[in-house]
């Protein structure tokens, strides 16, 4: 074969790899610290701040592709925080962040040190978050702390929720407790939501728009919102996408019509033209609705009208492998207390409702301590809030006392005007979407 038509098929085949892999993959790996082909590191300083008169030490650096920050208080008490972040988007900006809701100052003064990754890839790769969070931990221990940790905590936030889940099965025994808040532990049903909204609202307006187009958000949404009275007075059609989607992300419960209308427009924005890349950046490809049944049904028959698709990518869905997706399981493997917002549409309370179902089925509901917190946001929480679950779990974990939670799978009880009351900070009611919520006797 000729040299330059060798050369031609050679740039071809480069060119499909990276439509089918994306530049993190396609190319020959750097060494660990490096960010992957394709990606940089935005890493500035965190400054460390003062506990108890005296000054925390902060590394910074790349290890395993993924750029880290790792804080330690003078006092050390010999126990490490992993910190596990949410959703960075389709970027190709790594970046790790502090610990949320005043905890990075609740670790440091209880003695703690903690640790956070960026991940070696951005999109919805949740796989990744558990690889480069565990990773850290384990090149904290050995090369970063005075000594190795005693004690290893993983905490998260949103995706980093299911970076949480994931790990605790992934690496049984690494992880001593959990913090999951506002955590998508639901896995590929949090994609099949999507699709349900999506698909349940133009069969409900009469109007097909899938395959999703560039077109989508600008030409057929406004159409369908306009059928289904979304920007005014609901349509009865309308009144069923609510009722739906109500029941779909959690059912009936306080604050949930208030919260539909916060999230009605945006869960249009979500349905993306897949680009031929990545999975962690195409992740509707595991999505589908073949088997989902649909509540309620009148005055459409959405079980007849909705259109039916399949996964995509059905291996990448079914897999048990570590892939960007990562099945949880529902097998914990060291106490969890997770905090979820009641009214949240985007990672949506059900969510907690499937993990529960999924631990109970293996056994494991004694390790799993679920709250609601009444708000209709995302990771809406207050510190008081985040400190006293944090609390708890540490209770539990050093002195085996199994703190208090709500039952998520009650339907009567999550039905409640007073559901979520017990762990939500009384002191918040004013702030945020927490105003949607009736206060608390």
């Amino acid at each position: 074969m000729p040299r330059a038509s060798a050369a031609f098929i050679a740039l071809l085949l480069t060119a499909a790899l990276v439509a089918a892999t994306g530049p993190a993959l396609a190319d020959r790996k750097p060494p660990g610290d490096q960010p992957l082909p394709g990606y940089t590191i935005s890493n500035p300083p965190v400054a460390p701040v003062v506990v108890d008169g005296k000054t925390t030490t902060v590394h910074q650096g790349v290890h395993e592709h993924a750029a880290y920050v790792l804080e330690v208080p003078k006092d050390w008490n010999g126990e490490l925080v992993m910190w596990a972040h949410g959703y960075r988007g389709l970027s190709y900006t790594l970046t790790p962040e502090t610990p949320g809701f005043g905890l990075r100052r609740t670790f440091l003064e209880q003695g703690y040190a903690w640790a956070a990754s960026s991940y070696s890839t951005n999109g919805y790769d949740a796989g990744s978050g558990v690889r480069s969070t565990r990773d850290l931990a384990a090149y904290a221990s050995s090369d970063l702390l005075p000594r190795r940790a005693s004690r290893t905590y993983v905490t998260g936030v949103s995706m980093g929720g299911h970076v949480v889940g994931r790990s605790l099965e992934q690496f049984p025994g690494f992880y001593d407790g959990a913090l999951p808040m506002c955590g998508q532990l639901g896995d590929v049903e949090l994609f099949d939501f999507f699709v349900d909204y999506n698909l349940g609202a133009q069969a409900l307006a009469g109007h097909d728009a899938y395959p999703y187009d560039a077109g989508y958000q600008s030409v057929d949404v406004p159409v369908i919102k306009e059928r289904l009275g979304l920007d005014g007075t609901l349509t009865p059609a309308g009144e069923q996408l609510r009722t739906m989607t109500i029941e779909h992300s959690g059912g009936p419960r306080p604050g949930a019509e208030a919260a539909f209308r916060q999230w009605k427009d945006f869960l249009f924005t979500l349905p993306s033209v897949d680009d031929g890349g990545t999975l962690g950046f195409n992740i509707g490809r595991v999505a589908t609705n073949r088997d989902t049944v649909y509540t309620t049904n009148t005055p459409v028959d959405l079980d007849t009208e909705i259109e039916r698709i399949d996964p995509i990518d059905r291996a990448g869905r079914n897999s048990h492998r570590l892939n960007a997706p990562a099945v949880i399981s529902g097998r914990p493997t060291a106490p969890v207390v997770s905090l979820h917002n009641l009214g949240d549409m985007f990672v949506p309370f059900s969510l907690e409702q499937i993990y529960a179902r999924e631990v109970a089925r293996h056994h494991r509901s004694g390790l799993v301590v679920q709250r609601a917190i009444r708000s209709a946001g995302h990771c809406e929480f207050s510190p008081a809030e985040a400190a006293a679950a944090w609390g708890d779990l540490v209770d539990w974990v050093e002195n085996g006392d199994r703190p208090a939670g709500d039952d998520v799978l009650d339907r009567a009880a999550v039905a409640a005007p007073d559901y979520g009351c017990a762990f939500t900070d009384p002191t918040a009611y004013a702030t945020g979407s927490r105003r949607l919520y009736a206060p608390c006797p």
